[in-house]
């Protein structure tokens, strides 16, 4: 008689992240209630003690004030036991040196997951790369517990973190000022608003002679965003 492997259905963008708890490194948390009005990162990595994950994790913990400062918490998960994740950890802070960093100790949680119950819940095992290991899924749920952006990478090819930052600080300047972000956005650069709604209000964008709005056509008008209105998003 054949079986059938579940089937789990991917959560997707502008999903509630599924819920869960879990044993981490910083203890048992109740995922994402723990983190409501905060962004989370919430990230996994194939293996503890391979070169890439421990290359990704000692990035991850020298920008963890950078993402603090965002109001974001970061939450890393893999498949290892909760012993091997300390092992892990405690070889990364006592005896790897890599680009200038070194002595880095991983202080946010990373969770254990040895039954992969969270790994399929999130879409993290893909038996085409590998049945037993997570990808390098990176889901950024926003303060509501919503799933704003999912980024997958596969085993072989560590994360851009530059991009990462970027993400987080594009979604939340997208929010703040109700505006869209054009391709290789960057704080400072120029911002899109909103698609006109009437013949009218596309008329009067054309004709526009406000130096704070450039329009390209009647649906693509960008306006100036100084970089310092971005950077005050930022935790004080």
């Amino acid at each position: 008689m054949e079986t059938q492997e579940q089937v789990l259905s991917m959560p997707r963008i502008g999903d509630k992240a599924p819920d869960f708890k879990a044993i981490t490194t910083q203890g048992e948390i109740n995922f994402p209630k723990d983190y409501e009005g905060k962004w989370v990162i919430l990230f996994s990595h194939p293996a503890d003690f391979t070169p890439v994950c421990t290359s990704e994790f000692m990035t991850f913990a020298s920008m963890q004030e950078e993402f603090e400062a965002l109001n974001t918490q970061l939450v890393g998960l893999s498949v290892d036991g909760l012993y091997s994740h300390i092992a892990w950890l405690r070889t990364i802070k006592e005896k790897i040196e890599y680009k200038g960093m070194k002595n880095i100790e991983v202080t946010f949680p990373l969770i254990e997951d040895i039954t992969m119950n969270v790994s399929k819940q999130y879409g993290m095992i893909q038996p085409g790369e590998s049945s037993t290991k997570a990808v390098r899924a990176v889901f950024f749920i926003d303060p509501k517990g919503v799933i704003r952006t999912i980024i997958y990478y596969p085993l072989s090819l560590g994360r851009n973190f530059d991009e990462l930052k970027r993400v987080l600080i594009g979604l939340q300047t997208a929010d703040a000022y109700e505006v869209a972000l054009p391709a290789d956005w960057r704080p400072g650069d120029d911002v899109i608003v909103p698609p006109a709604g009437s013949c009218g209000v596309a008329k009067e964008r054309m004709e526009s002679t406000d130096g704070e709005q450039t329009c390209y056509d009647w649906f693509f008008c960008t306006r100036k965003l100084a970089k310092e209105k971005v950077d005050a998003l930022r935790v004080k």
